[in-house]
Parts: C-alpha cells; structure tokens; sequence
C-alpha cells in the first residue's frame, strides 16, 4: 500500500498541568511509526484561534481566520482524517461542531448543483477514523441513544462531502477507568496506527 497523507484533529479540551486521555491518544496516533510511511499532521483545534459559529449560514461569507485557512489546506492535502474527541452529552465538543460548521464550505467541501439540482461532494477518495471518548458505557450510548454521534458523523457530515467512514473506536466508560486500562487504550490506538 503506498504512503498516504493523515490528518489527526484532535478536539479535547487543553488542560494546563496534565494531559487528557483523547490528547494521549491523538499525539500517540501521530508518533506511531506507520507501516506504509504515511506522512502525519496534527492538528489540536485547541490552539486555534477561530470563531466557532457560523454567524450568518451561507447568507453572506464569512472570512476564514488564517488558522482555518490553513486546516483546510491540511484536509484537501489529506488523503485520511482521525478525530479524537470525547462524547459529551452525547454529542460532540461544541469546538468540534464549531470547527466542522467554518470548515465544510460551499466551494470547498461540496458545491452546489446549478437550477437546484442537488449538491455535489468534493471531498470524495478521503477516508475518515473516529477514536471517541466517553463515560456513559458504550452499550448505553449504542442501545439507548441510538449511537448520535456516529448517525451525525457518517451521514450528513462524512459521506454528504464524499469522505467514508472506515474505522470507529470507543473507548469507555472513562470515569471508571483504571490507570492501566488507561495505557491499555492507549496501546490499541499505537496498534490501530501502525497497522494503518
């Protein structure tokens, strides 16, 4: 398999004197030496300066921050995106959903079709892997919730602008997770890279 280009993003929240899991996870993901020689980005949108809302729809633009210009150079240059993030509430981080919102533009993410005739992807030939954090146990999440954050993720996000789903790992229940299963995550997330 030839060397592919990987963009991790990570959307953890940044924590001053310690690390968190999912951060763990996404910088474990990008120092794994990969089989094929991939090259690796990453990208922590914690150290982006950018508003997360998308003040006025598509009604009048809004100009991209460099920060988000760049992340789009890096997405168009990737050939596989990795989010780490937690579940919260079920649902993603609000700088997830914010980032995705300024991201996934007209022209750059999918264009629209002229005298309304649907939309087409331009993201198309990317694959996407999710490695997720959470506390509520995943049978919960998947039994009782119906998986949203998954629904949200392969369909009217992911495949809308041509990107496949390939891989998803949970990781939970967080809260009651003991230091060594903690590295034992950790450890499948150093195999899921080398092996990809």
């Amino acid at each position: 398999m030839p060397a592919r280009h990987v963009l991790i993003i990570a959307a953890h929240p940044g924590l001053p004197d310690t690390e968190s899991l999912g951060m763990s996870m996404a910088r474990t993901y990008a120092q794994t030496p990969h089989m094929a020689g991939d090259h690796i980005r990453l990208l922590q949108l914690d150290d982006l300066d950018f508003d997360p809302m998308l003040r006025s729809g598509y009604q009048r633009p809004q100009d991209l921050e460099p920060c988000l210009r760049m992340a789009q150079d890096d997405i168009a240059w990737a050939d596989e995106l990795v989010l780490v993030f937690p579940i919260w509430w079920g649902g993603m981080p609000a700088l997830l959903k914010g980032f995705l919102d300024r991201m996934l533009l007209p022209g750059f993410a999918f264009r629209y079709e002229p005298k309304g005739l649907g939309l087409t992807p331009l993201l198309k030939g990317k694959t996407a892997r999710l490695i997720i954090t959470m506390d509520t146990p995943r049978w919960i999440d998947r039994w009782l919730c119906g998986s949203p954050v998954i629904r949200q993720l392969r369909y009217p996000i992911l495949r809308f602008y041509g990107i496949k789903l390939r891989e998803v790992l949970f990781f939970s229940p967080f809260i009651l997770s003991s230091l060594s299963q903690r590295q034992d995550w950790i450890e499948r997330v150093r195999k899921l890279a080398h092996r990809h």
